[in-house]
This record gives structure tokens, sequence and C-alpha cells, in this order.
């Protein structure tokens, strides 16, 4: 019998064809919604290996249902939707797609910061309500990138990259990290500072790490309290990093000036939320990596790394074994 892969996302039919060269593939054919998780968890049933995105939750329930599975090849780079410890105990693989999103998504980093900081939604909005009647000098005047502070506030594969575009800027480049970078101090001529040094130095504050338990909610009323009142946040790590209540208030009051985010606590956003009632902070829908090509190559690394799993080889980007 032969394995089976249940791919719980769709995607281009040429990734599902090589999929189908070594194995069974189950797809559910929804783009933009993800399967439902009862039938997630009966599909799981009898499958070898799971293609899943940050949507699908990877808990004991899961592995209660799945119980011939040997891998998990998740379309992210994050796996925050994987309980890791329950998988490792379970000798089940877990892959991920680092590196080949890295300077995709530092770009859209660079590209918030600056929509954000020259108010371009609100300026296409402003022409596009038929608003634009007259010119004043400080209409729709915003804030420079251009030699200012930033601060990065998580220096991994991301952060660096960032740091990188900021250089042609003439940017001082500072950063936060659970561990020195000294190689990354040399080569890209950013300084390390304590996470109140950053708040309190940065002009723009961007949020570039993984979520772990040590850095949920670390972005909160002390936090904002400690940036500049023409500072401004943004936010390209995971939501779960802000308070959103905190951030909405410290935008309110003036402590901040505003924010641009790329990903919410609960995605995707409901309509209500009070973010979409705020000129000043500008939300988009977790599109960091959202290029074809960055896209393609994520998909592609997935099915690579399921044919090693399948064929019982090391896979090209483990998350919980060691590479040799």
């Amino acid at each position: 019998m032969r394995d089976k892969v249940l791919v719980a996302r769709q995607v281009p039919d040429a990734f599902i064809e090589q999929l189908k060269q070594f194995s069974e593939v189950e797809v559910w054919q929804s783009e933009l919604n993800p399967m439902p998780r009862a039938l997630f968890l009966e599909k799981s049933k009898d499958a070898t290996v799971v293609i899943t995105t940050l949507s699908e939750k990877i808990d004991q329930t899961f592995f209660e249902h799945a119980k011939h599975i040997k891998g998990i090849v998740n379309l992210a780079v994050g796996f925050d939707n994987i309980d890791m410890k329950l998988a490792t105990e379970n000798g089940v693989i877990v892959t991920n797609t680092p590196d080949v999103l890295t300077e995709t998504t530092a770009e859209l980093g660079l590209t918030l910061m600056l929509t954000t900081a020259r108010r371009i939604v609100e300026a296409a909005r402003y022409v596009q309500e038929g608003n634009w009647k007259s010119w004043g000098p400080y209409l729709l005047a915003g804030k420079d990138v251009y030699g200012s502070v930033v601060g990065i506030y998580g220096m991994g594969s991301i952060g660096e990259a960032l740091a990188r575009r900021l250089q042609g800027f003439n940017c001082k480049i500072l950063y936060h990290n659970r561990t020195r970078k000294e190689d990354s101090e040399r080569t890209l001529n950013v300084e390390y500072r304590t996470l109140d040094e950053l708040l309190n130095e940065s002009d723009f504050v961007i949020c570039t790490a993984p979520l772990t338990e040590q850095t949920k909610g670390i972005f909160n009323r002390t936090a904002f309290k400690q940036m500049k009142n023409t500072g401004v946040f943004i936010n390209i790590g995971r939501g779960g990093h802000v308070i959103e209540d905190d951030l909405i208030e410290a935008v309110k009051s003036g402590e901040i000036l505003g924010a641009g985010l790329d990903v919410v606590e609960n995605e995707p956003i409901n309509e209500t939320h009070p973010f979409l009632d705020m000129e000043q902070i500008i939300v988009l829908p977790h599109i960091g990596s959202s290029t074809v090509q960055t896209r393609n190559k994520m998909v592609q690394l997935c099915v690579d790394n399921t044919k090693k799993i399948l064929e019982d080889e090391e896979p090209i980007t483990p998350v919980n074994i060691k590479k040799t």
C-alpha cells in the first residue's frame, strides 16, 4: 500500500503531480479557507505525511487520530502551530521552510515601514474619496525612514536581511536578540541593546522574532510607554507578540505615532476590530513572504522534504532532528 500525503491547502497542480509520483495524495481544494478541524483529523487517520499551514493545529488530539504519521511538513518558517514536544515523543519528523522566504519577508518589512511612515494607505484613500481639492505644505506629512534609528527585535535571518536593506537608508540600526550576534555587529554595523534601551532610542521598532512563551505579549503597555511619542511599531513576526488593547491605547493616547502590522493575534482579523477604524494603524493580511517566486520555493521545499521522509532519509530542513 502506498504512503498517503494529506495536503491541507490547495497548491498548484505541478507540485501535486510531483507528490503523486511517490505517494497517494489527498488535497483540500481551497486556497483561502482552511480545512475544517474535524475533517482534517478524519483525513489524517491514514496519512503518513501531512503538509500543513499555520492554520492546522498539531496537538494531542491530532496524534490520537494520526496513528500512521511519520512527518509533519509545515508550509511556513514558524511552527508555533505544532506541539514540538509531542511530535518528538511520537517519533514524528517536523520540517519547515526557512531561508527561502527570508529576503521576501524582509522586503515586505521595509515596505510596511515606508508605507506606515509616509501614510501611503491614508493618502491613497484621501485621493480615492475625492478629498484632494488643493495642496498644503503639511498635507498628509509623514515621517522619514532615511537617517532614522531603527530597532530590530529578533536578529535572525530576516532581521539581518532587513538590516542590510536599511543600510541604504543611512539608518542607525539597533537590535535585541536572545543572544548577541557579534558576527552581525561586525558585518552589518548593527549595535546590540537591551530591550529597554532599544525601545527608548528607536524611531522605528520592528519585530521579526519567532513567537515563544518568552516573547508572547512582550509588546505591551509597558513597552509602548518606553517608545518615543514619534515612534512607529512594525510587526512582521507573529501577532501573539502584541497585547492589542495596549497598542490601541498607545496610539489613541499619542504614546506612539502609529503601527504597521502584517500579523495580528487572531487571523483573519475580525471586520469589527478597532484596528480597522484607526488611520494610524495599517493591517496587512499576513503576506510577508507572498510573492509567486517565494511561494513556489516554499511549496517545492515541502515536496522535497516529504519525499525524503517517505524514503526514510533525513529531510532538508528538519526542525526536531539534527542535521548530520
